[in-house]
């Protein structure tokens, strides 16, 4: 596998030129990649479109069980997706701090707030949006009530240090509710030591019993690990993403498309360069020759075998 700073590297670059592609809900592929996912049409309507880029495997706010004036903090926020539905359950008398490493994915995330509106139908005046890795958060300790995060954890190559964070900036009593990709099993040595299917959330993706063991051993109780079921394959619903070229879908299970559409670049100046927005999902990669590696892989592998969706629940112990 890749060196630490390499992982980190690609994937601030993946998901500065995602921010960027201007992929939203409105794109049918999108909206049908949320959906499946457990996003309900209602939820995507009630926040801005561009909040939305298809990069969920699962919905956290909706097994949280937030209650009005929690502290909810969400790992990994990019356009604020959880964060605006959290901040719409934990009321005026709440906040919802969304955390992401990415600047362009902050700079997105506050554009989107600029247009998050309550039930009420006024502006969200309790979200907030903070640069930082998952990793060294950069939260008090004992400050939060509840984390939630959707499919980064398993991009964090230091994972136990994650858990340990979560541990430190929850209040005794304080709760995690994750949606994260787990292995079932273990990859193929070809998938496990690739850079892009690193990126693309399946090889930094650990076995369900480490995740679990991980949680403990960072001092939570009450940990659950659960498999939701949910097919993978729902990343190839991402479709038709660019006005000016329409790529087609591979079967990889990951949404990944045919490379020679045409090329995007991971630089963020490549914008003015190109139509295309990059194929997106766990999947997403942002360069013809990376594509066509990742998409090669991933044909002769169905993803489900060896990876699952999976929801995560853990409790801080109470002080003593």
């Amino acid at each position: 596998m890749n060196d630490t700073t390499t992982i980190i590297d690609a994937v601030k670059s993946k998901y500065a030129s995602v921010a960027e592609s201007g992929l939203s809900t409105a794109h049918e592929g999108v909206r049908a990649v949320a959906e499946a996912f457990g996003y309900t049409p209602e939820e995507l309507a009630a926040i801005p479109a561009a909040a939305n880029m298809g990069l969920s495997c699962g919905n956290p706010t909706a097994t949280a069980n937030l209650r009005p004036g929690e502290i909810v903090v969400d790992l990994g926020s990019g356009g604020g997706l959880d964060v605006f539905l959290a901040a719409r359950k934990v009321g005026v008398n709440g906040r919802a701090i969304g955390i992401d490493m990415t600047r362009a994915m902050i700079d997105l995330a506050l554009k989107n707030a600029a247009n998050a509106v309550g039930d009420d139908g006024r502006p969200l005046t309790n979200v907030e949006f903070r640069l930082g890795t998952i990793d060294r958060l950069p939260l008090a300790d004992a400050s939060v009530d509840c984390v939630i995060s959707n499919c980064v954890i398993n991009l964090a190559p230091d994972k136990p240090a994650v858990f340990r964070e979560i541990a430190r900036v929850l209040k005794p009593g304080g709760r995690l509710a994750v949606s994260d990709i787990a292995l079932k099993k273990p990859l193929p040595r070809e998938i496990g030591d690739d850079l892009m299917a690193y990126v693309g959330c399946i090889a930094g993706a650990i076995p369900i019993d480490d995740y679990r063991r991980g949680l403990v051993d960072a001092g939570f109780e009450y940990v659950e690990i659960i498999d939701s079921g949910a097919d993978l394959n729902a990343y190839a619903k991402i479709d038709n993403q660019s006005g000016c070229c329409s790529p087609s879908m591979n079967e990889t299970g990951l949404g990944v498309v045919d490379a020679g559409c045409c090329s995007t670049s991971i630089e963020p100046a490549a914008s003015d360069e190109g139509c295309c927005a990059p194929a997106i999902g766990p999947a997403a990669v942002v360069s013809d020759d990376l594509l066509a590696r990742l998409a090669d892989l991933l044909k002769r592998h169905d993803v489900n075998d060896f990876a699952a969706s999976v929801k995560a629940f853990a409790v801080k112990p109470k002080a003593s």
